[in-house]
């Protein structure tokens, strides 16, 4: 699918991901963690195809039965106890569904951090905190550039070391581990260097200078600001929502929560209208685009 949300203005793309990353942290609900799981699923698979699909089964599923399983075995608060381990310690059903609210908001911060680094590139970044906080954009922007940059260059070192038979596939287990060890110092100087070398280039370029004007291609268009005003929208409705209690609920000691009335559903459908938001954008930039190939 085009990824047309990434054409967007750096504010809104920024908004929106800040919005549904700090809903899910906090919102503990099963029905608000339930909804940014499956939203959150759905748009890095339509970002990333289907290495998010891998990625979700081989890493992300397992990391959540993992979590939801780990919780029951150091947590015992709870009062409906459902047997004993052998060392005297209760397994109640509050560990158990807490343990799986948990690891469900954990996997799903994770999903949205993925598709955030798929939107917003550093120079969105920068764009909006280059201003106020010139040196500690800078860091952040290279430090979100971090994994895919450095996973690229450590392939390029390993496949260099491996043509003269000095990759960790070659030799007995002495020699991988010196073979690893001598990638990574490798890769270690390769990481300093580019560092001292970014740093430099943006010193001489004046970054951080007061007064200093930049070059960028952003404009908050019309189109800009209608998806930003529906997600302010959207927003302030979940809000109200927090604000009047729908998505409160205490695990300990037992397991109480707000019953689902018509507001409620209306604060549920506005959260997930807001994160869908990106795939409704690229859904219609999508058909619009198979019209025009048709009409062609």
């Amino acid at each position: 699918m085009i990824n047309s949300f990434k054409s967007y203005h750096p504010i809104v793309n920024f908004y929106y991901f800040t919005s549904v990353i700090l809903f899910s942290m906090f919102f503990m609900h099963p029905i608000f963690l339930i909804i940014s799981l499956i939203c959150s699923f759905i748009y890095s698979v339509s970002l990333n195809g289907g290495k998010a699909i891998k990625f979700n089964i081989v890493y992300m599923i397992p990391l959540l039965i993992f979590a939801a399983v780990i919780n029951p075995a150091f947590s015992h608060a709870g009062v409906t106890i459902l047997c004993y381990f052998k060392t005297g310690n209760p397994l109640t059903l509050e560990s158990i569904v807490y343990g799986i609210a948990a690891s469900i908001m954990f996997i799903s911060v994770i999903l949205w951090f993925s598709c955030y680094n798929a939107v917003m590139s550093s120079d969105k970044f920068i764009y909006l905190f280059g201003r106020v906080i010139p040196g500690l954009s800078l860091i952040i922007s290279m430090v979100l550039r971090f994994v895919p940059k450095y996973k690229a260059q450590i392939k390029v070192i390993s496949n260099a070391q491996k043509c003269i038979g000095r990759d960790v596939t070659n030799g007995n287990i002495i020699q991988k581990a010196k073979n690893g060890i001598k990638i990574l110092s490798i890769m270690t100087t390769w990481a300093l260097e580019n560092a001292i070398e970014t740093a430099d280039s943006m010193k001489s370029r004046g970054y951080g200078l007061k007064g200093r004007t930049s070059f960028s291609n952003f404009r908050f268009d019309d189109r800009d600001k209608k998806t930003f005003a529906m997600m302010v929208i959207f927003t302030l409705i979940v809000m109200l929502g927090a604000f009047k209690g729908e998505n409160t609920i205490v695990y300990f000691p037992a397991i109480k929560a707000v019953p689902i009335n018509g507001f409620s559903i209306l604060v549920y459908t506005s959260y997930t209208c807001l994160c869908l938001m990106p795939v409704f954008i690229d859904l219609k930039e999508e058909i619009q685009w198979k019209h025009l190939e048709l009409k062609n």
